[in-house]
């Protein structure tokens, strides 16, 4: 299906996976094969790639160490029907990251899991995906390639290096910006709002359990572009 002015399949999908903090995992059973499916916590590299904090005592990371292919369906939670709301299911294999990075994206989006990060038991891990499968409405049924859903850092590693300060600095001085980010530009209720990460194609800005996407106007690559979208973004908020 190719994009028109009214759906994007690659936008939507894109918005699943960054706002997404739980998902359903499938793996499989060795020596039978069979699937087993199970609820676990979810953030994104940089590059949008899943992120799971999972441990060697769990079915599923017994399951992930005989058999890496997974399967990893995101929904958007909405209140009603849920088979009335998007859904993206991603389709790779999951191995343990050890990148400083993903660990540091992981534990801000899921700041409770901290205390057991550091469990011997308890690895981080990244699914690289091969394929996805969006579902979002009535004749809204596209797949995707990783392309489609993944983000290019090309270029990027100045921004990278920046993120965790930027972050800090936006949650400790600016959380009347990121308030009016979610309230004004996303139509979020009012609350709480923190900064989560940024790449270069948006920042995530989080209230507890509820995640939302804020796509950046253009692509942003370096600490001074990315500050000065931030008060371009600020300033369309406090007019608009």
């Amino acid at each position: 299906m190719q994009p028109n002015a009214d759906f994007d399949p690659r936008v939507a999908a894109r918005k699943l996976l960054r706002e997404s903090r739980s998902g359903a995992l499938a793996t499989l059973t060795p020596g039978s094969g069979d699937p087993y499916c199970s609820l676990v916590n979810i953030a994104t590299a940089a590059d949008g790639a899943p992120l799971l904090l999972i441990s060697r005592l769990a079915l599923h990371t017994r399951n992930i160490l005989a058999d890496n292919r997974v399967s990893l369906m995101l929904d958007e939670r909405k209140e009603g029907d849920p088979l009335q709301g998007a859904r993206v299911t991603l389709s790779g294999r999951a191995a343990v990251t050890g990148n400083e990075h993903d660990r540091l994206r992981y534990l801000t989006r899921q700041p409770e899991s901290e205390m057991f990060a550091g469990f011997a038991d308890f690895s981080f891990y990244r699914i690289e995906i091969a394929h996805a499968h969006l579902v979002a409405g009535f004749g809204r049924i596209v797949d995707l390639t990783p392309a489609d859903l993944l983000t290019d850092l090309s270029g990027a590693d100045e921004l990278l290096a920046a993120e965790a300060g930027a972050v800090a600095h936006m949650n400790e001085d600016h959380a009347d910006a990121l308030r009016l980010y979610a309230t004004r530009l996303l139509g979020a209720p009012d609350g709480d709002w923190k900064c989560a990460g940024f790449d270069p194609d948006g920042m995530e800005l989080q209230n507890g359990r509820v995640a939302l996407r804020l796509a950046f106007p253009q692509r942003i690559t370096g600490a001074g572009p990315l500050r000065a979208v931030l008060k371009q973004l600020a300033d369309a908020a406090r007019t608009g």
